[in-house]
């Protein structure tokens, strides 16, 4: 039997001042929700001779730990510039990198792809004090073109949804694949990393590790090559991660017990770091992948039609696109002139970015029409101030 290597995944994320709403309006809710993203960490130092752990915060996410108003309001329940501080020493997570404000990337205009890769890369290196090698795609909302953008941005490898990667050439679609892959486009050439969605789906709502050591032998038992099984999920969604009482959330359950089985060797898995993992096992098979998504809510991912299926969602992506096209053209406008008021309209312009990046996050657009409200108000600040700085363009 082959080597069987694991790569545990952790997406985290909350949506622009979520986290003052829930301390405003649900405090029960923002107490189990907070406590999920010291959990990792503590874990991680329980565990740290077997322990190995790939963790992505989203910008925002980040920004709101570090907002004076979110630690002080929160300081009853939890340190986060201490929690922060101990991320930062510990050497058995590796930090994976988003969008900053958690854009689905295919949606949104290319144009806006650079800006939201390098400000969440950035963020992970103020933060954490590292740059990420590796990449999750919001939602895993991923295709081809992205390629070309992450490699530029410094990534080296992207997570995507495995039923998505379409076969080599002489195998299968029901191989698992349970190793790395190339994927190239325009002359850039990305390693991917595929996740598990069967194992994935049990690891978010709830699972033992017995039944995870099963369930990974029967998958790898004809395999002869060193197996990367990843599985990924949210880390604060659900009872299963919330939960108050971890010996029966998934940190209680699961992670312990299996941390405990790998020490005892009663499970011959070895926990990994996927850059660590990449280090001594380089991909070699080329590979396309569809474009699609992780399965949520009502989507099995292979299409968006979770984000754009009514016409409410496709109307307010579509005013995203006129705003960042009018951005776009302000930016470039700006360029050439150098006028006596560049300098003003170059602050206003950078005040129109973020509130236009901030309408791109997939939470408004998730929940149906419900959440659109939210994407409309950063819309209109963007506007507000794109004609502000017309203004001075002119």
């Amino acid at each position: 039997m082959a080597e069987v290597y694991h790569a545990l995944g952790l997406h985290m994320h909350q949506p622009p001042n979520n986290l003052r709403l829930l301390i405003e309006t649900n405090e029960w809710e923002a107490r189990q929700i907070i406590l999920c993203y010291e959990r990792p960490l503590r874990y991680a130092n329980q565990y740290k001779e077997v322990a190995r752990l790939n963790i992505g915060f989203s910008g925002i996410l980040l920004e709101q730990f570090t907002d004076p108003y979110i630690v002080d309001r929160y300081r009853h329940i939890i340190d986060l510039p201490k929690m922060l501080a101990a991320y930062r020493e510990v050497e058995n997570i590796e930090w994976i990198g988003m969008g900053y404000f958690h854009p689905i990337f295919p949606l949104i205009p290319m144009e806006d792809w650079e800006l939201q890769l390098l400000r969440g890369r950035e963020k992970i290196k103020e933060v954490f004090g590292k740059e990420p090698l590796g990449f999750w795609p919001s939602e895993m909302a991923f295709c081809m073109e992205m390629i070309p953008f992450l490699k530029r941005c410094g990534y080296e490898y992207v997570v995507v949804d495995s039923v998505h990667v379409k076969a080599p050439k002489g195998k299968s679609r029901e191989d698992p694949p349970y190793q790395p892959y190339l994927a190239c486009h325009e002359d850039y050439e990305i390693t991917i990393i595929p996740r598990d969605r069967d194992i994935s789906n049990a690891q978010e709502s709830g699972m033992d590790a017995e039944w995870f050591k099963n369930e990974l032998a029967c998958k790898t038992k004809l395999t002869n090559f060193p197996c990367l099984a990843t599985t990924w999920s949210d880390g604060e969604n659900g009872g299963w991660f919330r939960q108050m009482a971890e010996e029966a959330g998934f940190w209680g359950h699961y992670f312990s017990p299996y941390m405990e089985k790998i020490k005892s060797q009663k499970v011959k898995v070895t926990p990994v770091m996927i850059s660590d993992y990449l280090n001594s096992n380089k991909a070699t098979d080329s590979v396309e992948i569809q474009t699609g998504a992780w399965n949520v809510g009502t989507s099995s991912g292979y299409d968006f039609s979770q984000w754009e299926g009514s016409e409410a969602q496709k109307k307010a992506m579509k005013e995203v696109w006129e705003i960042s096209k009018r951005y776009h053209q302000l930016i470039e406008k700006n360029i050439q002139g150098r006028k006596e008021h560049s300098a003003k309209a170059e602050s206003l312009l950078k005040q129109a970015e973020d509130w236009l990046l901030r309408a791109e996050t997939s939470c408004y657009f998730f929940w149906g029409d419900a959440w659109l409200p939210k994407a409309y108000d950063n819309i209109k600040q963007a506007r507000h101030f794109l004609m502000e700085a017309e203004h001075f363009l002119h």
